[in-house]
């Protein structure tokens, strides 16, 4: 080492610099920097890493060559620059209602940074927790207390008035009986959400998740399945390609909409675990074994293990599947907290927004959303709820959606509301979505 104005720096001299003796020491003499008669140590040279000489002491074809070494450089890093800007601002510019959040997530998801999107969550939910404890917030609390009948011309109340003579009666489902006792006034009393001819072919309720979380609060939707038929699109972006199902419900298709709902984990980097069939076209692989929403020619839709409860006919017009069932029977399945199946790392385990979706015994279909879900206490909601067979679909606030409509002013353009507030607006679906989802119309 040589110390030059007042700095020391691992500058090695050139073969042909000079090197004086007191630069390096010799032992037994004394130097400026060391006691007079203290032996003074040799110093150890560090080998040159990079051979680079001030501007004044190269000639004039080195000083070429590093100008053009210096701008090929910067034009390969604004290369690149500019490549991850354009690519990022596409992101951030197609078409659909999705946040900045999710279109960054989305965007890392496909460029083979999905493992630093799941870190960072992780991150987030350590430093930001789920609250314990504590209670509903007005706004909540009036919405799980409501006793007046939702939308929709003759629709049936919590009391049955309302009802449209001479059509078929359909009355409003039994209280659920709530996770947390006691329970709060209206927590677990279904009312109407939508209609068809005055019969609450979609009802629903909320509910606080668990004991210990009691400030969020999940929301169970009934549809009947006799009253009602099905329909899966395809997102524009996942799965992508072009399916004669457009990627939104466009005017002159709305009418007799009821409800919708999101579809699962992504089936173009393999996290559903499972494919996606539409009209004759595949996108992943149908899996045997995978937890699967199934759509039928006649508008039914059935919910099972995919080669067990059903299999490819001539009747199937869509497959959505994702993971695999977590109740099965009318029971929880036993390996409900197995990390492999049901997250990344932990985040089965995590209290974050998550969805499924479920069949009755009857053929009725339950959905639940819910703030601050767990892959187990979203089990157990939907097994509470009357499912015997469910799944999981997607999770985190951009992607958990369930709307129901009102026809009555305009039965050609039926207005959405959500039935719990994430990120997008209730009119997502009208747009073009990024994302699968389900359509549900009255017969």
């Amino acid at each position: 080492m040589t110390e030059r104005a007042g700095r020391w720096s691992a500058w090695r001299p050139d073969d042909d610099d000079p090197v004086h003796p007191g630069d390096l020491g010799d032992p037994g003499e004394g130097g400026p920097d060391t006691p007079g008669d203290r032996p003074r140590r040799k110093r150890r040279r560090l080998p040159r890493l990079l051979p680079w000489k001030h501007k004044r002491d190269l000639t004039p074809a080195q000083r070429r060559r590093r100008k053009l070494a210096t701008r090929s450089a910067t034009g390969v890093c604004l290369l690149c620059v500019g490549t991850v800007g354009w690519s990022v601002g596409k992101a951030l510019t197609y078409p659909g209602k999705d946040s900045t959040a999710a279109r960054l997530a989305e965007w890392a998801r496909d460029h083979d940074l999905g493992v630093v999107v799941d870190k960072l969550e992780d991150v987030q939910y350590k430093m930001n927790p789920p609250a314990v404890g504590g209670t509903l917030s007005a706004e909540a609390l009036a919405r799980m207390n409501a006793t007046a009948p939702a939308a929709g011309t003759g629709a049936v109340g919590p009391l049955g008035t309302g009802h449209t003579a001479g059509a078929p009666l359909l009355p409003l489902r039994p209280p659920m009986a709530p996770l947390v006792d006691p329970a709060l006034p209206g927590e677990g009393v279904y009312r109407t959400l939508a209609t068809a001819r005055g019969v609450p072919i979609v009802q629903g309720t909320y509910v606080r998740p668990d004991g210990e979380h009691t400030s969020y609060e999940a929301a169970v939707a009934w549809i009947s399945g006799k009253y009602a038929r099905f329909q899966l699109h395809p997102g524009f972006r996942e799965p992508g390609g072009t399916f004669s199902v457009p990627p939104n419900i466009p005017k002159g298709q709305r009418t007799g909409l009821v409800a919708t709902w999101n579809g699962g984990f992504r089936i173009t980097d393999g996290g559903s675990r499972g494919g996606f069939y539409l009209d004759g076209r595949t996108a992943g692989e149908l899996r045997d074994g995978a937890a699967s929403e199934v759509f039928y020619k006649d508008g039914s839709i059935r919910i099972g293990v995919w080669g067990r409860d059903a299999h490819m006919t001539p009747d199937v017009v869509g497959v959505r599947q994702c993971l695999e069932l977590m109740v099965d029977g009318g029971r929880v399945v036993p390996d409900i907290g197995d990390d492999s199946k049901w997250g990344v790392t932990d985040q089965s385990r995590m209290y974050v927004p998550r969805s499924g979706v479920g069949v009755t015994a009857q053929g009725d279909v339950i959905m639940v959303v819910g703030q601050a879900l767990t892959a187990q206490t979203l089990a157990q909601l939907m097994q509470r709820a009357g499912a015997v067979r469910a799944m999981p679909l997607d999770m985190n606030r951009a992607w958990p959606s369930f709307m129901s409509y009102d026809g009555s002013h305009d039965p050609a353009d039926p207005k959405p509301t959500n039935i719990l507030d994430f990120e997008d607006p209730p009119d997502r679906y009208y747009t073009l979505a990024t994302r699968d989802f389900v359509a549900v119309y009255a017969r």
